[in-house]
């Protein structure tokens, strides 16, 4: 490997680039701890916003609404985008269907979020005629938040699907495994670390979705980013910014857990090895 080092030039963008994806984040923090209200001027420190907030029955209901609904939407689209991307897989499927198909996965990872959120709602409304089952509220978001995460799900389980091939569950049931047990003991084991990742990525899509939560969402099924939102309308409180970082906080915590296990299950792969 080599050890030049980057142009100045690159390490200048790169150094830019950090600068401006964390010191809003940094700044938001910050003025979390404010005791001013109107954050124009340092006040001095408090807990006093995250003691409030903790207080507020609103953000208490919105919190456990986004809980739910991104457990919850996590876990189907978990348990379905897998199915899916291993039935790709496997199936012999000829090349213009398999384009059709990675077409189709696709289709949702690049449409813009006011088009499904419209397509969402039409489809809602259609079903609404025959059940009030589809009424605006905590079903119509978990059914809508499943429709985008299973795409990015099964991306991230096909592409590590294809980096495996096809040969091991040949090579499993020529040492006398059944279908079952070469599914469960040699590629499942293999694919934990896509099907974590891709169920990560839909729980933080989840979180962070604003868009179409806003347009299928009810009186009662109000999320974080929708209230904070509203929130926004009334002009922006130190409560928001201890809200916008405790989220933070709770996002990198579980990145930094993923990072650490798969780096010890590295570790232990290659002491294994030698």
């Amino acid at each position: 490997m080599s050890n030049r080092r980057l142009p100045l030039s690159a390490r200048i963008l790169a150094y830019v680039g950090m600068l401006l994806l964390y010191v809003p984040l940094f700044v938001v923090a910050m003025q979390s701890f404010n005791a001013n209200k109107h954050g124009q001027t340092w006040g001095g420190f408090t807990f006093d916003w995250y003691i409030k907030l903790f207080d507020n029955v609103m953000v208490q209901s919105a919190t456990v609404n986004t809980i739910i609904l991104a457990v919850v939407s996590t876990v189907i689209s978990t348990i379905l985008g897998t199915l899916i991307a291993i039935g790709i897989h496997r199936t012999p499927w000829g090349k213009k269907m398999q384009n059709f198909y990675d077409m189709s996965i696709n289709i949702p990872v690049v449409t813009p979020d006011i088009l499904m959120a419209i397509a969402l709602v039409s489809v809602f409304a259609l079903f609404r005629s025959f059940t009030p089952l589809f009424d605006p509220g905590m079903l119509t978001l978990i059914i809508a938040h499943v429709t985008f995460e299973i795409s990015f799900v099964v991306l991230v389980v096909q592409s590590r699907l294809v980096s495996i091939g096809k040969d091991q569950i040949e090579a499993a049931r020529d040492l006398y495994a059944s279908t079952a047990g070469a599914w469960f003991r040699v590629i499942i084991p293999q694919l934990s670390t896509a099907i974590i990742a891709g169920a990560l990525l839909a729980f933080t899509l989840s979180l962070d979705d604003f868009i179409i939560s806003f347009f299928v969402s009810g009186p009662k099924s109000t999320t974080l980013p929708l209230y904070i939102y509203g929130s926004l309308k009334r002009g922006i409180s130190p409560q928001i910014h201890a809200l916008s970082t405790l989220i933070f906080a709770i996002t990198l915590f579980a990145m930094l857990l993923t990072t650490l296990k798969g780096n010890g299950k590295r570790t232990a792969h290659t002491h294994k090895g030698k």
